[in-house]
């Protein structure tokens, strides 16, 4: 089912008719970086995702940014993939990271307790 902002026939332009990726590198996580500006005669959503992603954007953020479903973004970022124009890379498990240990119980709960509240 589509929202109401959403137009199947454009979606089917944007993505060329295509339905899948042809890239399996991306997830709702997987950050992109922009390896050039936009150039003249470029898609505009491909413009858009190369302004987005001067700096490591998430796919879940460059879709909701574009206002489009998540799907059709990976087609758009697997077609700048493969034209070298962006850059993926997964966030990373660090052990030596300072971060690398789950909060505790209690901080967990603090924070569904705060979130229940709002």
């Amino acid at each position: 089912m589509t929202r109401p902002d959403e137009d199947p026939d454009r979606l089917y332009t944007l993505t060329g008719g295509r339905s899948r990726p042809d890239s399996d590198a991306f997830d709702l996580v997987t950050l992109v970086v922009s390896e050039c500006a936009p150039a003249p005669g470029m898609q505009s959503e491909h413009a858009a995702i190369l302004e987005i992603c001067r700096s490591p954007t998430a796919v879940v953020e460059i879709a909701a940014e574009l206002r489009l479903p998540v799907g059709i973004a990976t087609i758009l970022l697997s077609d700048l993939l493969h034209a070298g124009k962006i850059t993926v890379r997964h966030p990373r498990y660090d052990p030596a990271s300072q971060w690398h240990s789950l909060p505790d119980t209690t901080t967990l709960e603090k924070v569904l307790v705060g979130l229940r509240n709002l």
